[in-house]
């Protein structure tokens, strides 16, 4: 399409929009203008998908751009009655606006655009609006509506065909009687980065009536098209941005109730956040409609591009109707009264929850578009796709979203526009991250005794950004810029683009992720490693021994220990291992090869800990086979008849410290635990468990360690590479805050199953433990992240110590844990060099080698916000955000730990509003496209268990979820903060796949379906009360609702195909996390729904904690504060 068209007449406004057929536009009023004919209007690039326009009554018509997208034809078209239900009850439905006196044309209001992106225009009947010359009857547009001048676009470039139209961009803003609301429908890109702005705008209050079925426009875009940009993220509800004239009438703020079926939205390509929305036309590549008309306001008024390159986004709502209730016409499903003047107010109702931004609608638009394609990290800053979403990673250069995921992928190039955005930037990084079976391990590379090759000043590995100069005799470091020469024996000629020509033969030049041999003088003490060892630690209180623990442990070992972690190419592993059992004293075992039987020897000196054997303690379980075997059958013996039920605690792990530093290796202490440790000895932990706290400024010391005991020993342990995993059994409080302290700090897991009962949990148990033992795990590990000049790495949060403020130390790191690292300005950044990273883990691997596992990463920088909220990952914000905030409760009030949340998410949405978005009425709430979910997914956090508990939370619980998030990686957060709800009664019994999930709330489950919600720790299957009779038999094995019983922790294994469905619905759901899920059957109406309905996290909950539409309101009228 040559870019020198001549111009169309017609003005720049939309195409119709079915449902508003014939709609007049009102004048400021709201009152009709004499004379002057109704214009429909549409989302930005036409028709709505599902509806047929009408045909034109006459007039030449243009040619629709095309953009691979047909006219859609999918829902029924209008019935020719439906015409006359326009805003003044004109019957003549005139299609398209009068045209002005001056030719206006639409420019390519939404996106740059680029050679080669707009297909030829094909001409397409009656679906666009009609341009060319006008109809006899239409009235010349006058130009002289307050202060905007029409005339000034320029009349040549036509708008690409297929990209949303947004104004004229050379228009000034409407001053005075619109309130514009012009949410950033469409800032155009210049990287082909993120969709359009979501927002949803609303009346005053956000509580106003949606129109059935309407959507708040938030679409996640398609795929982007080679050849153009998507438009900019933001959404908005409200019609779409037509530049309006004065003696032109203005769309009205809400044309009416939508016909029948039809969902007030627009975007074809991808969906409006509901469930039942129309289907998109799949062909849409890349074309990005307008908002949805919904009816929230009409069009807003073109305004000046606020940055240089970025057109100003349009969200093309109209503020209020000129009328006493703001945004909104009559009674809104009642008779169309338009014309008439405005009645009484209607009472506040409800935001319809269909018409917000859905997480439901985003994961799926997201899976739909980008998990065809396999992730490519050759280019930099590419914002990954979610990690709902399955896809395969390439690695050409950066590292796989798997170990790093940033909050931004755009981070701004000064402090001040950094602090302006109040975005904060983080990665979230797992070093050692489990990959999928497809995608290939780092490489190993060994460089013999020299060692990795390292910049001379900052100490940076080599890596793909290092650049080679003087033919290759020495290269530039891209972190400090210092030139360090290439050692002899790693010398290579460079290309003809400077490229070294050995670039593709070594992962250490091409790959973002590899691994280094490390030499003796990365090792402690400049010796090589042993192979780490893992110690048992068993309590034999009574508690321990009477509920059938210690024996399941004890059966369970026999055959775990076959099942060590080891080396890809090893026969067996090469880890050693020891046992001790313990209560008010503590029992070591000799399990020596030449041994007939064990021997017990008994250290009841618990203030002066130390090993009574170095022989014999730690051994290997191959050559011990038979003496281990022999031990294990007789440890539940010996305790059969205990009556002791005090224990002890840090003697315990001390004992495991003095045996590692005695073997001189690194290693894991497994501690299965029962009770709070009363008996005399260090470490000993008081009951002051006390729910009076709670709300008040002491609750903090409910999250802290009650005795600086357990601080020290941590760091004893870090030092020698001594890992602690927690297993806790309590039946009532046993101080978490302070136990879990030593396996925080080490690096270490807790788990904890409360009432702990053979039948229902040991499944669970021993699932974990299995996975806890076989996992990878890196020993005695120390990492550090550095950054390019301009950002540095300031603040931590995970499963560490540190001892200074770079090192990052822990004993162990196993494939689950991440380290959250958040990175602050010291310098301006370029746009031309972007901001690097590059983790570097020194660690010992499970066969005793010292290994470096380098991770690199290289991100766009920007001087425009609109840049920044294009390339943000909410579900990486709201993991740091948690992780943030339950730090937090450590040392401040609760409350001021949600306030300061709600107050940061509020600027962060505030700046975008203020200097990316379009300038719009205050009563529109408009959201940035990426980060259209941040507020559903804040309020989560807000309600969790840590910050707002209910009655029936226990400080216990607290404190471990505290810890648990602290080191979840961001797949994990995100269930976990927002669960999955499926539908099992919908799912396809002959498919693999999962069936559509739905959205976290009650009015979504019917009472004669069966549902599966899972967060990470529980699954909840939920048997609606009607649930048909032959569906229960299935499931459960029994033949009606009143008999299906509540103590199951399994399904039953039935042979039918539902039962097969749901249990491998159950399986898969298990394989995916990182612990196993406990299973909770409710019944509805039983006492177990309180439970279930806490999860439901778009309601309102027990505890206080606001439903989504409500806080949605709520971050409305912040953001609304902070802007005026």
């Amino acid at each position: 399409m040559s870019v020198n068209q001549q111009a169309h007449t017609g003005p720049p406004y939309g195409q119709p929009q079915p449902g508003y057929q014939g709609y007049q536009q009102p004048a400021y009023g709201a009152q009709s203008l004499p004379g002057v004919p109704q214009s429909q209007y549409g989302a930005y690039n036409g028709p709505m998908p599902g509806y047929q326009q009408p045909v034109p009554p006459q007039g030449s018509l243009r040619a629709a751009p095309t953009s691979g997208a047909p006219p859609p034809t999918s829902g029924a078209s209008h019935p020719s009655g439906h015409l006359a239900y326009s805003q003044f009850e004109h019957g003549d439905v005139q299609n398209g606006i009068p045209a002005s006196a001056a030719p206006m044309q639409r420019p390519p209001a939404s996106q740059p655009f680029l050679p080669g992106s707009a297909p030829t225009p094909v001409s397409q009947t009656s679906t666009f609006q009609q341009y060319g010359p006008p109809a006899a009857s239409v009235q010349q547009l006058s130009n002289h509506m307050a202060g905007m001048t029409i005339g000034s676009t320029a009349a040549s470039a036509p708008p690409p065909a297929g990209l949303g139209y947004g104004p004229p961009t050379s228009v000034p803003p409407v001053s005075g009687s619109f309130s514009a609301t012009g949410s950033g429908l469409y800032t155009p890109y210049s990287t082909s980065q993120g969709p359009p702005p979501t927002s949803v705008s609303q009346g005053l209050p956000l509580a106003q009536p949606p129109f059935p079925g309407q959507t708040v426009s938030t679409q996640r875009l398609p795929t982007q098209v080679p050849g153009f940009a998507p438009p900019p993220p933001s959404t908005g509800v409200g019609p779409s941005s037509y530049p309006p004239t004065t003696g032109a009438p203005r769309p009205p703020a809400m044309p009416g109730p939508p016909l029948p079926g039809q969902t007030v939205a627009g975007p074809p390509s991808s969906q409006p956040n509901h469930v039942s929305s129309p289907p998109p036309p799949s062909t849409m590549a890349g074309l990005h409609p307008g908002p949805p008309m919904g009816g929230l306001h009409g069009p807003s008024p073109p305004t000046h591009p606020p940055q240089p390159g970025y057109q100003m986004q349009q969200n093309g709502s109209f503020g209020q109707v000129r009328g006493p209730q703001p945004n909104y016409g009559g009674a809104y499903p009642g008779a169309p009264n338009y014309g008439s003047p405005p009645g009484p107010p209607p009472p506040p109702k409800r935001l319809d929850p269909d018409s917000i931004p859905s997480p439901i609608q985003v994961i799926e638009d997201d899976r739909n578009n980008r998990g065809s394609e396999p992730f490519v990290t050759g280019v930099r800053g590419q914002v990954p796709p979610l990690v709902t979403t399955n896809f395969l990673v390439k690695d050409q250069g950066n590292a796989s979203p798997r170990y790093i995921r940033c909050t931004s992928y755009n981070i701004p190039c000064t402090s001040d526009m950094a602090k302006q955005s109040q975005v904060p930037l983080a990665a979230i990084i797992k070093p050692l991250a489990t990959l999928p079976p497809e995608e290939t391990l780092p490489y190993l590379v060994d460089h013999g005794e020299s060692g990795p090759v390292r910049c001379n000043r900052c100490k940076a590995y080599m890596c793909p950004f290092m650049q080679f100069i003087e033919g290759g005799r020495r290269f530039q470091c891209c972190f400090c810029s210092c030139v360090t020469e290439v050692p002899p024996h790693y010398f290579q000629h460079l290309d003809h683009t400077g490229k070294r020509v050995d670039f593709y033969d070594r992962p250490e030049l091409s790959l973002g992720s590899y691994e280094f041999l490390a030499t003796v003088d990365y090792c402690k003490n400049n010796k090589f490693p042993s192979p780490p060892a893992f110690i048992f630690m068993i309590d034999v209180s009574y508690n321990a021994v009477k509920s059938g623990l210690v024996r399941l442990i004890c059966e369970e070992l026999k055959s775990l220990l076959d099942y060590l972690p080891r080396e890809g190419n090893m026969e067996e592993s090469a880890i050693r291992v020891g046992f001790v059992t313990y209560n008010k004293v503590l029992h070591f075992y000799n399990v020596k090869s030449s041994l007939a039987q064990p021997q017990m020897m008994v250290v009841s000196d618990v203030a002066d800990m130390f090993v009574p054997l170095l022989d014999g303690f730690l051994v290997n379980v191959n050559e011990s086979r038979t003496v281990i075997a022999s031990l294990l059958d007789q440890i539940p013996e010996m305790f059969a008849d205990t009556r002791e039920t005090e224990t002890v605690f840090a003697p315990v792990i001390q004992a495991g410290l003095e045996a590692l530093k005695a073997a001189e290796c690194a290693g894991k202490l497994f501690v299965f635990h029962t009770s709070l440790p009363i008996a005399e000895a260090p470490g000993k932990l008081k009951n002051r468990d006390d729910r009076k706290l709670i709300n008040t400024d002491k609750e903090k010391t409910l999250f802290q360690p009650q005795t600086s005991f357990y601080n020290n020993l941590a760091k004893d342990c870090v030092a020698q590479g001594c890992c602690v995993d927690l297993f806790l059994f309590p039946n009532q409080y046993l101080d978490v805050a302070t136990l879990g302290v030593v396996p925080y700090q080490t690096g270490g897991s807790i788990y904890k199953y409360a009432y702990f009962q053979l039948e229902t949990d040991q499944y669970r148990f021993l699932n974990d433990l299995r996975r806890d033992v076989q996992k990878e795990v890196g020993f005695d590990a120390v990492m550090r992240v550095r950054t390019s000049t301009g950002i540095r790495a300031t603040d931590f949060f995970g499963a560490f110590y540190m001892s200074n403020t770079t090192d990052v130390e822990m004993a162990g790191l196993d494939c689950d844990k991440t380290i959250t690292v958040e990175f602050k300005h010291d310098d301006k950044l370029s746009e031309d060099s972007g901001a690097l990273l590059q983790c570097a883990l020194l660690y010992t691997s499970c066969a005793g080698q010292r290994r470096l596992r380098i991770h690199n990463l290289s991100l766009n920088c920007c001087t425009q916000l609109a840049d920044l909220y294009r390339n943000c990952e909410t579900d990486t914000l709201i993991n740091y955000l948690a992780k943030y905030a339950y730090r937090g409760v450590l040392s401040s009030p609760v409350k001021t730990v949600r306030d300061a949340l709600i107050n940061q998410c509020a600027q962060i949405l505030a700046c975008y509003r203020k200097n990316c978005a379009s300038p719009s009425s205050a009563g529109q709430l408009i959201l940035p496209e990426c980060m259209k979910l941040l507020p559903v997914y804040l309020n989560c956090v807000l309600k969790s268990d840590v910050l707002q508990p209910g009655p029936e939370v226990t400080t216990d619980d607290r404190a471990y979820i505290r810890q648990l998030v602290t080191s979840m990686d961001v797949a994990e957060t995100n269930v976990f903060f927002y669960p999955r709800l499926l539908p099992l009664t919908k799912a396809d019994v002959d498919s693999d796949s999962l069936p559509a999930a739905i959205r976290n709330s009650e009015e979504r489950l019917s009472k004669g379906d069966i549902y599966l919600l899972e967060n990470g720790l529980n699954i909840f299957v939920w048997v609606g009360v009607s649930v048909q009779q032959s569906l229960i038999q299935n499931l459960f094995g029994v033949s009606s609702f009143s008999q299906i019983s509540n103590a199951l922790s399994t399904l039953p294994v039935l042979e039918n195909p539902f039962s097969k469905k749901v249990r491998s619905v159950v399986d898969m759901l298990q394989g995916q996390r990182s612990r196993y899920m406990k299973l909770i059957i409710v019944k509805q109406e039983d006492k177990l729904e309180m439970l279930f309905k806490h999860f439901l996290v778009e309601d309102k909950s027990l505890s206080g904690g606001a439903s989504y539409v409500d806080f949605l309101c709520h971050m409305h009228k912040e953001i609304r504060q902070l802007l005026s």
